[in-house]
């Protein structure tokens, strides 16, 4: 396919390109978004009987394929380009989808994520080409609406997924499954490739991903955007991995009203990362929406456990899930926003894809964590587990807010980064 032009030569942001992947990475977050509220009730299934150790195992088995394979996607796509390792990541995720849902047994069910981590880690080859097709300038707005299509994908996904669990709890993955290999198909024949051909090299792909991520780590800037990317997705991992085991406890909530929910987070992420958060980014830069945005994160999880149907009800709970959104929408796309500034531009798909393996890392200690917090000596949850999960997720994202205030200042002033 024809490449398009470079919008550092045109001035130009939302062009063809930038359009598809949006619709690219909404479609595939719709898959994504519907298993999250569906996964916890699906394997507390009599023939699964899954414990919340086991609910945050599975979550965690995803993200730890991601930890491995998501820098090697990133360093694939700048040798081979972002279109086809895209392609056959979604591929990849419909297969996974399919195991889970004609699952019939606990293993087979873990086999699946295994799968579909495996595949998915495509997150940093979409920022990448983002970063394709976006000028320096205009970065953090791309990657505010790459933010918008989480949000979007976490509109739909979630209410799709609760909807459908009406006529059984396996057929949300069953439909993901259908939606991914769509999603595949489109975006085969839609889709320009990014990256010309002058611009691609062969990067040895290593097989050591910790010797890999501690090289990245040389550059102090980097590295400390990555460690406070790490903490932020740990803690909000322990929150995605328990909230809807938190919502049926305490609220009595099913699938279908638990993905209202998170529905309601993608609502007030869409508007927030694709709307204002590239001109928050540009009035008062990235490093302080990251301050801002970590101490959000840190009173939403802390207020959490003290909600319930005789204290807040829904409207306090919405009011809190509402802090989860606005912690998140300010400074996730602000880290990645630095994060691509700072990285060599021939490089940004092995970057981008250090710091979301990384990331991933943190998908699979956040979700086993919790999974350890939440269970108690009988294999249940209460309240005091409750608690101590959310306190602890509370706790990383205080640490998270403190190191970024020491260290706002300082990126700003002596690195000109602090500014979109």
């Amino acid at each position: 396919m024809s490449q398009e032009s470079s919008p550092a030569e045109d001035g130009k942001f939302f062009t063809r390109p930038i359009a598809i992947i949006f619709t690219t990475v909404f479609i595939d977050l719709v898959g994504f978004g519907i298993v999250i509220p569906a996964l916890p009730y699906y394997v507390e299934n009599p023939i699964f009987a899954a414990t919340p150790l086991d609910i945050g195992l599975l979550f965690a088995s995803y993200s730890a394929m991601q930890f491995i394979f998501s820098p090697i996607l990133g360093s694939l796509s700048d040798r081979y380009g972002r279109r086809p390792v895209l392609f056959f990541s979604i591929l990849g995720s419909a297969v996974g989808y399919l195991f889970i849902g004609f699952a019939s047994a606990l293993w087979i069910v873990f086999l699946g994520r295994i799968i579909a981590g495996v595949t998915g880690g495509n997150i940093s080859t979409a920022q990448a080409y983002i970063a394709d097709v976006t000028s320096r300038k205009n970065r953090a707005k791309g990657m505010g609406l790459f933010g918008a299509a989480f949000g979007l994908g976490f509109i739909f996904g979630p209410a799709i997924g609760g909807i459908l669990s009406r006529y059984g709890i396996h057929v949300p993955f069953l439909f993901a499954a259908a939606l991914s290999f769509a999603n595949a198909i489109a975006l085969y024949f839609v889709l320009p490739e990014s990256l010309k051909e002058e611009d691609r090299h062969s990067n040895k792909i290593r097989s050591n991903r910790f010797a890999e991520m501690l090289e990245s780590l040389k550059d102090p800037r980097f590295s400390i955007l990555t460690a406070l990317y790490f903490l932020l997705v740990t803690a909000f991992s322990i929150m995605t991995a328990s909230f809807a085991l938190f919502a049926l406890f305490r609220f009595k909530y099913d699938a279908e009203a638990t993905g209202y929910l998170f529905a309601y987070i993608g609502v007030l992420a869409v508007v927030l990362q694709g709307y204002l958060f590239g001109k928050l980014a540009h009035r008062f830069g990235e490093a302080w929406l990251i301050v801002v945005g970590s101490f959000v994160l840190a009173a939403g999880f802390f207020a959490l456990p003290y909600v319930g149907p005789e204290f807040g009800g829904l409207t306090g709970l919405l009011i809190v899930i509402g802090f989860f959104a606005l912690g998140n929408s300010l400074s996730s796309p602000a880290l990645t926003s630095l994060a691509s500034k700072v990285a060599n531009e021939r490089e940004q798909g092995k970057a981008l894809g250090l710091m979301q393996s990384g990331a991933s890392l943190a998908r699979a200690i956040g979700p086993a964590v919790g999974g350890v917090l939440l269970n108690n000596a009988f294999g249940k949850l209460d309240d005091q587990t409750i608690l101590r999960t959310f306190w602890t997720a509370s706790a990383i994202m205080f640490v998270t807010f403190l190191i970024a205030a020491f260290v706002a200042g300082r990126i700003t002033s002596e690195h000109g980064l602090g500014q979109g």
